[in-house]
């Protein structure tokens, strides 16, 4: 394993899965107490910004079809059963690199409802083009080995028309803000990983992982570039999350 906190390039697709594996199980509480408890919050306002209850085809017309939603990194399926709590009738799909992620997923469907989960990668997502009304990630991209091929099969699909909705950690704009953030995120994190998922390793990585991270304008930047348009995003918590929202060309 690499000794320093990020995996070289052509190591990290190996790196993630097997870190995910790792924490699987502790994940979901790590990311209850990393966020204060506050991801719940920020996928439900993720999910709300696909505005599946207005879905449109491509020529304007009203469809009233049940719409089909893909949640791309699905990890344990918040997103997707998020997805699923808010629009009841829609046809929800989970996908995700670690199939251990994906079965903690599956056992939470008796009380959520029953998206099907499947084991693939956000670089080659295994649907035919314009599947998908909606796409909705999180904390994904700092995953990937290549954002911009990421957006764009998302955006291969999304019907004409349809949006994606993608929640991430973003470095906050404000100097005090950023310094206490940057103190709370590379030194208290790991500390934190360390005692409830015994894997220091993993919550080294994570923060890491943000350091040379694309800020949120250009995030928005490479979706315009990759086949999305009327671009934009809304910073929280005091600026270090961001959601970021486009619509299919």
């Amino acid at each position: 394993m690499n000794s320093g906190p990020l995996p070289p390039p052509e190591r990290k697709v190996a790196y993630v899965r097997d870190m995910f594996r790792r924490i699987a199980s502790r994940y979901d509480l790590m990311n209850r107490v990393m966020t204060f408890g506050r991801d719940k919050a920020w996928r439900r306002t993720t999910v709300s910004r696909l505005g599946l209850g207005s879905q449109r085809t491509a020529s304007g017309a009203e469809t009233s079809s049940p719409p089909k939603v893909l949640d791309v990194a699905s990890g344990t399926g918040d997103l997707a059963f998020e997805a699923l709590r808010q629009n009841p009738d829609a046809q929800v799909i989970g996908l995700d690199l670690v199939a251990e992620m994906l079965l903690l997923a599956q056992k939470k469907r008796s009380t959520a409802g029953f998206p099907p989960f499947l084991v693939g990668d956000a670089l080659r997502i295994p649907f035919v083009d314009s599947t998908f009304d909606g796409v909705v990630t999180g904390f994904a991209l700092r995953n990937v080995t290549d954002i911009p091929a990421a957006f764009a099969e998302m955006a291969r699909v999304t019907q004409s028309g349809g949006r994606v909705a993608c929640l991430e950690i973003a470095k906050p704009r404000t100097p005090l803000f950023r310094e206490l953030f940057s103190f709370y995120f590379y030194r208290l994190v790991p500390l934190a990983g360390r005692w409830i998922t015994g894997d220091p390793a993993a919550y080294t990585y994570l923060p890491h992982s943000l350091t040379a991270f694309l800020t949120p304008d250009e995030i928005a930047e490479v979706m315009r570039q990759t086949g999305w348009c009327d671009v934009s995003y809304k910073r929280l918590m005091f600026g270090t999350v961001a959601i970021h929202v486009g619509t299919r060309v």
